[in-house]
C-alpha cells in the first residue's frame, strides 16, 4: 500500500502539507551564551583571547542583552552632550581585531559630558564590531535582537586620571557610547571610512586620517540606555559606563561588506577574514539598566496586541 495514501487518510491535509515541506535553512548567530562558549573553548581562538580565561572574573561584564521591559526609566538622567573637534582625528589602523580611528586626547577638544556622567570624558578612539553575515554582528542585543554591526566610541575620565591606561583599570574610568548599525540607506559620512579600508586590509597597517567628526555617526534620536559594565576585549576591566543609543543608524549592505574584506592576519600570513569579532553576551547579574526615555507606551502596545489576540481567539 502506498505510504503517502496512508498518511493522507490519517493526517489532516494542512498538517500533512507542513510535514512534507522542505525546511528552510535560516542563518543563526553563533550561540552567545557563556555556557556554549565554554563548551567550545578548545576551538581555535583569536590570539587576543589565547591568554584569557573565558570565565569572567567579575559580576559587571559586558556586553549584555538589554530588555525593554526590565529597563528602568530614570528622570534624573540628563541629555548627553557631544562636542568633537575634527582636527583631533589622527589615523586609522587595523589592530588585528577591528579597525580603530584614534584621536589626540591630550586636551579637552573632543569630549562628552552629561548623561549619566559626572565629569567630562575625552574621546580616545572608536571602532566597530560586525558579523560574517548581516544576521548578526553587534555585541549588545535588544530583546535578543542582533544588529549587523555596532559602533563603540571610547572615552576616558581625564578629571580623575592621568592617562587612558590608568582610567581603563578603574571604576568610572571609561565611558563608551554604543551605536547599532542596521541595513538601510547608504551612509554618506561612513563612506569616508569605508574608502580607507583597502589601505589597512592587513593587521598592523596604519593610515593617516585627518579631519573627521564622529558625531556624524550618531543617530538623530537622543534616547539611550545606560549601565555599569566592562571592556569587551581583554583585560575585560569593569571600568565602563555604557551608553547605548536606542536608535540605530542605517548603512548600506555594500558598506558592511567592505568591513568584511579586512583581515585578522598580517601580510604574508595565511589570510583570515576579520568577521564575528564580537564577545559573547554576559549575564546581567544584579545590575539595573536605566533608560533616559519613558517606554510605558511600548509595553502598552505589547499588552494591547496580546489582548487583541486573546479576543480574536475563540
Amino acid at each position: 500500500m502506498n505510504s503517502l495514501w496512508v498518511l493522507r487518510q490519517v493526517l489532516p491535509r494542512g498538517l500533512l502539507w507542513r510535514r512534507m515541506q522542505i525546511p528552510r535553512h535560516t542563518p543563526v548567530r553563533p550561540c552567545s551564551l557563556y555556557t556554549c562558549t565554554y563548551k567550545t573553548r578548545n576551538r581555535a581562538l583569536h590570539p587576543l583571547w589565547e591568554r584569557v580565561d573565558l570565565v569572567p572574573g567579575g559580576d559587571r561584564q559586558s556586553p549584555i542583552n538589554i530588555r525593554w521591559r526590565d529597563s528602568v526609566y530614570d528622570p534624573c538622567l540628563k541629555p548627553l552632550t557631544i562636542a568633537y573637534d575634527p582636527t583631533t582625528c589622527l589615523h586609522i589602523w587595523n589592530n588585528g581585531y577591528s579597525f580603530l580611528v584614534e584621536f589626540d586626547d591630550s586636551t579637552d577638544k573632543s569630549v562628552i559630558e552629561g548623561g549619566p556622567l559626572e565629569h567630562n570624558y575625552r574621546l580616545k578612539q572608536f571602532h566597530f564590531h560586525w558579523g560574517a553575515i548581516d544576521a548578526w554582528g553587534s555585541e549588545h542585543t535588544v530583546d535578543s535582537k542582533c544588529y549587523p554591526a555596532e559602533l563603540h566610541l571610547v572615552h576616558w575620565n581625564a578629571v580623575k586620571f592621568e592617562s587612558f591606561e590608568d582610567a581603563a583599570q578603574e571604576e568610572n574610568g571609561l565611558a563608551v557610547i554604543g551605536v547599532f548599525l542596521k541595513l538601510g540607506n547608504h551612509h554618506k559620512e561612513l563612506q569616508k571610512l569605508v574608502d580607507t579600508l583597502p589601505s589597512i586590509r592587513h593587521k598592523d597597517t596604519l593610515l593617516e586620517f585627518e579631519s573627521f567628526d564622529p558625531s556624524c555617526l550618531m543617530p538623530t534620536c537622543s534616547d539611550y540606555w545606560t549601565y555599569s559594565g566592562s571592556l569587551t576585549t581583554p583585560p575585560l576591566s569593569e571600568s565602563v559606563t555604557w551608553i547605548i543609543k536606542k536608535q540605530p543608524i542605517e548603512v548600506g549592505h555594500d558598506q558592511l561588506e567592505q568591513f568584511r574584506t579586512l583581515l585578522f592576519t598580517s601580510e604574508g600570513e595565511n589570510e583570515k577574514r576579520m568577521v564575528d569579532n564580537f564577545r559573547p553576551l554576559q549575564p546581567l547579574m544584579n545590575r539595573t539598566v536605566r533608560s533616559s526615555f519613558r517606554h510605558d507606551y511600548v509595553l502598552n502596545i505589547q499588552a494591547k496586541a496580546k489582548q487583541q489576540t486573546s479576543q480574536a481567539t475563540p
